[in-house]
Formats: structure tokens, C-alpha cells, sequence
């Protein structure tokens, strides 16, 4: 029989992760308590696919279940309700942001994170705010979350997801230029306006990656 041999310096059980796991079951309570059943399973498995991403590309496992099981902590939320929140705590939006509500629940979902969870990792606040739109330049953790959002296992399949699945475990930069590209079809072909995060996300990673839009 096989055995797989342990660090020796490892402590059999780790105190600081044994305290991120119940705080990450206490949080997995109080979003199910904020979400719609739907929403909150969408959240599970965000976390989960982020989790394994992570140990795909060498992130912090933690930080990615952490981001991914809250990204959407604001998505309850209707529009006008989510734009009179911001207003109320002095969550800043752009005029640009004002009209495309649909990417406010980040906004207002990140400010959720450092008020109501008392989240103070700018990692994890940044993964949860670009999680939407992406943006140029994003961080191993924002592409992690902003990928697991898109591929995960509860998303209705549509065509090129299963290929966008399999390229999610082969090359993440990648990956989030098809996701990118994917979404600006998507939005073009329902005469969405696409925010500016989103089009200097695109410009970024097609340059990088070599993968753009065929007029």
C-alpha cells in the first residue's frame, strides 16, 4: 500500500484554518439566511469551482471559497433598492454604473463585505467587486472568482460553456478573454450598454492572449 508522506514541520491539525473553516461555515449560514435557494446554491458552488481553481494555480484556497461564497451577497436586491443603498452609505457610483444597475450588486456587495462581515482583505474585496465586469490588469484571486462565477457547476449550459469549462483548467488568462467575449456578444446582442471595466478588461486580456472578437 501507497502512503502519501506529510510535511513533518505540518501540524496535524492547523488552528488558523480550523478557525477559516468555522468562519466559513457561519458565514455559508447567514448568506442562506440573506438569498434567494437558487442564488445561495450558485454561491455554494462559485466558492467550491474557486476553491478548486485555486488549488489549481496557487492561490490562496482560503481567500477563493471566502470570495466566491460571497460575490453575490447583494444580489437580493432589486436596482432602484441598490442604488438608494449606495446613496445611503456613501458607496460612490459612477454615472456610467448608475446606468447599468446590473453590475451595482458588486459595488454595494464589496461595501457588504468590510460593514456587515467585518472582511478587511483587499483580495477578497477586489475579487467581489470585479466579479461582474473584470477589469484590465485583475488579480490571480479576481480572475479565479470571476471565472468560477461563469463556469460553475449550477450555470445552464449554452453553447462553447463546455469548452470554456475545460480551458478554465488549462490557462486562466485564457479563459477570462473567452468569458469576456462571450459577454460582450451576449450584451451587444440584447443592445446592453457594456461598462468601460469590461471593454479595458477585453483590451487587456485579447492582447495578452491573443483572443478577440471576429467582427
Amino acid at each position: 500500500m501507497t502512503h502519501i508522506q506529510t510535511d513533518r514541520n505540518q501540524k496535524k491539525d492547523d488552528p488558523a484554518r480550523l478557525q477559516e473553516l468555522i468562519r466559513l461555515a457561519e458565514l455559508r449560514e447567514e448568506l442562506k439566511s440573506m438569498l434567494k435557494p437558487s442564488r445561495f446554491e450558485h454561491s455554494l458552488g462559485v466558492s467550491y469551482t474557486a476553491a478548486a481553481l485555486a488549488m489549481k494555480y496557487g492561490e490562496n484556497i482560503g481567500k477563493a471559497q471566502l470570495a466566491g461564497l460571497l460575490h453575490d451577497c447583494a444580489k437580493n436586491y432589486d436596482d432602484e433598492t441598490l442604488i438608494a443603498l449606495c446613496d445611503e452609505h456613501g458607496v460612490v457610483l459612477s454615472e456610467e454604473e448608475r446606468n447599468s444597475p446590473k453590475v451595482i450588486h458588486a459595488i454595494y456587495g464589496e461595501y457588504l463585505l468590510e460593514t456587515r462581515f467585518q472582511l478587511r482583505d483587499a483580495d477578497v474585496l477586489k475579487a467581489v467587486r470585479y466579479h461582474t465586469t473584470g477589469r484590465s490588469g485583475m488579480s490571480l484571486l479576481e480572475k479565479i472568482v470571476f471565472t468560477a462565477d461563469f463556469i460553475e457547476p449550477t450555470r445552464k449550459e449554452f453553447p462553447g460553456l463546455r469548452e470554456i469549462r475545460t480551458l478554465a483548467f488549462q490557462d486562466l488568462d485564457c479563459c477570462v478573454a473567452e468569458i469576456l467575449i462571450s459577454t460582450i456578444l451576449y450584451l451587444r446582442s440584447r443592445n446592453a450598454h457594456i461598462v468601460s471595466d469590461t471593454m479595458d478588461a477585453y483590451a487587456y486580456f485579447s492582447s495578452l492572449t491573443g483572443r478577440r472578437i471576429h467582427e
